[in-house]
C-alpha cells in the first residue's frame, strides 16, 4: 500500500468518525479517481502518480470555480473551492515565487539557454524539477522573462 493512498484511506475513516459528509465525499471521490486510473493502468500507483491524478482534479476544480463565477453561481463556486482546498492537504507545498526563480535561474545555466527558441528546453527541464509543485503558467511566465532578459 502506498503512502499517499493510505494516507487518503486514514483520513477518510477520520470524517467518517467526525460526521463531517462533505469532507468524506470529497476523499471517497479522490480516492475513486484514483482507483480509476489504476485499473486503466492494470497497476497500483505510486505516491508520484497519485499527486499527478490529485493535479488534475485540483486544475479541474480551479476552471469549475472560474466558469461558476463568471456565471454569477456563488454557491456553487464556494463548493468547488471547498473541494479545492480538501485536495490540496494532500498535495505537497507549492514553491514560492522566490524559489522557482532560483530554480529557472539555475537551469537556464545548466543548459546554457540563452534566447526565446531555448524556452521549450527549459521549460521541460523546470518541469521536472518541480513536479508538481509549481502550475506551469506561473513558470512559463517567469522562464519568458529571464530568457527575454527582462528578470
Amino acid at each position: 500500500m502506498e503512502g499517499l493512498l493510505k494516507r487518503l484511506q486514514d483520513e477518510m475513516k477520520a470524517a467518517m468518525k467526525s460526521g463531517d459528509r462533505d469532507r468524506l465525499s470529497v476523499i471517497r471521490m479522490l480516492i475513486s479517481e484514483i482507483k480509476k486510473v489504476q485499473i486503466d493502468k492494470k497497476k497500483e500507483l505510486s505516491d508520484e502518480e497519485i499527486i499527478e491524478v490529485l493535479q488534475r482534479y485540483a486544475k479541474q476544480r480551479k476552471e469549475s470555480i472560474k466558469q461558476y463565477r463568471e456565471a454569477g453561481r456563488e454557491d456553487l463556486a464556494q463548493k468547488e473551492e471547498f473541494e479545492l482546498k480538501v485536495v490540496q492537504e494532500f498535495l505537497p507545498q507549492p514553491l514560492s515565487e522566490e524559489e522557482l526563480q532560483q530554480i529557472v535561474e539555475q537551469v537556464i545555466q545548466e543548459t546554457g539557454a540563452s534566447s526565446m527558441k531555448d524556452m521549450g528546453r527549459v521549460m521541460k527541464a523546470v518541469m521536472e524539477k518541480v513536479k508538481g509543485r509549481a502550475d506551469g503558467s506561473v513558470v512559463s511566465g517567469i522562464v519568458k522573462k529571464k530568457l527575454s532578459g527582462n528578470g
